[in-house]
């Protein structure tokens, strides 16, 4: 294996990807403009083949893995893998194949038990993280508070949570808000 080039944000990645073709991209999701997933959709729309995406972030939320794998990443890791880790994932996907640690597989396999949010509970869930009021909500998404206070009562239901602070809290582990 060799390294043939290490980029500082997400332009130059672009830029060294398309002067380099590497086999394998090993992606930060957290990187500076534009970020690994802008990267990552970038690279996946251009043509010719799609590139060989390895994931590697500091903190493997749910919705990092999920939003990874569904804009085309091969692999996922967590910075501080085992470097044996780190070059059998590099393999795997140079390969053609996926890789996904166990720990990720377990974290996908409990995710998909569970009901997922939709746009709009999501949308919600945002606002009451930063403090909104069903009032407020409603206002802001153009919806009547009746209807806010029935998102509510799903995003409860779905996340399993005895209230909007718990919801919020457990929204957050998930990363699908942001943590406070």
């Amino acid at each position: 294996m060799t390294v043939v080039a290490e980029a500082a944000d997400g332009e130059q990645t672009l830029e060294l990807y398309e002067e380099f073709s590497p086999d394998v991209l090993i992606l930060d999701l957290r990187m500076p403009e534009p970020d690994g997933l802008q990267v990552l959709a970038e690279l996946m729309s251009r043509c010719g083949p799609p590139p060989r995406v390895l994931v590697m972030t500091a903190y493997a939320s749910e919705a990092d893995v999920r939003r990874a794998l569904k804009a085309g990443a091969k692999g996922f890791l967590v910075k501080g893998a085992e470097p044996q880790q780190i070059r059998e994932a590099v393999r795997e996907i140079a390969g053609g194949q996926a890789f996904l640690p166990a720990k990720i597989v377990s974290t996908l396999a409990n995710a998909i038990a569970r009901p997922e949010l939709s746009r709009r509970e999501l949308e919600v869930l945002h606002y009451l993280a930063r403090g909104r009021s069903n009032k407020e909500v409603g206002r802001i998404l153009y919806i009547s508070e009746n209807t806010v206070k029935g998102h509510v009562k799903a995003i409860l239901t779905k996340l399993e949570a005895m209230g909007r602070t718990e919801a919020i809290a457990i929204a957050a582990s998930r990363g699908l808000v942001p943590m406070c």
